[in-house]
């Protein structure tokens, strides 16, 4: 392989690590199929993705671009309450990472998820449920 050959090479294998590793931080390559099953063995224990269907949690339909605390029938922690966040995919890493540390006080009692790849994949998973 000449020099050029295998700088264009390197070129298009660079672009497409970067085309799939990089989203705010996360996997850009993020897979809501994967996100389900996450949610599954992660968050249904405690949440639905049905709408009007709370449980000791939520339900997380239509999670993406509501605001904290606005769930109809659901009794939120005054912190949760007051937290004044709107869910976008950026708030939803940072809180799925560590939910204590973004609102503390809030009842919800999961410790997070660390893996930034899975985070990107129940991201994208609740990004469908609209």
């Amino acid at each position: 392989m000449t020099h050029r050959k295998a700088r264009v090479a390197l070129t298009g294998l660079t672009a497409a690590v970067f085309g799939t590793l990089l989203i705010q931080g996360t996997a850009l390559a993020a897979d809501p199929a994967t996100g389900k099953a996450i949610f599954g063995t992660s968050c249904g224990i405690c949440h639905t993705v049905r709408p009007g269907d709370n449980k000791i949690g939520p339900t997380l339909f239509g999670i993406v671009g509501r605001k904290t605390g606005a769930v109809p029938d659901y009794t939120y922690s005054p912190a949760n309450l007051a937290a004044n966040i709107i869910w976008t995919d950026a708030e939803l890493d940072k809180y799925l990472e560590a939910p204590r540390t973004i609102i503390p006080g809030t009842k919800m009692a999961y410790a997070g998820v660390k893996d930034a790849a899975k985070r990107a994949d129940l991201i994208a998973y609740l990004d469908t449920l609209k």
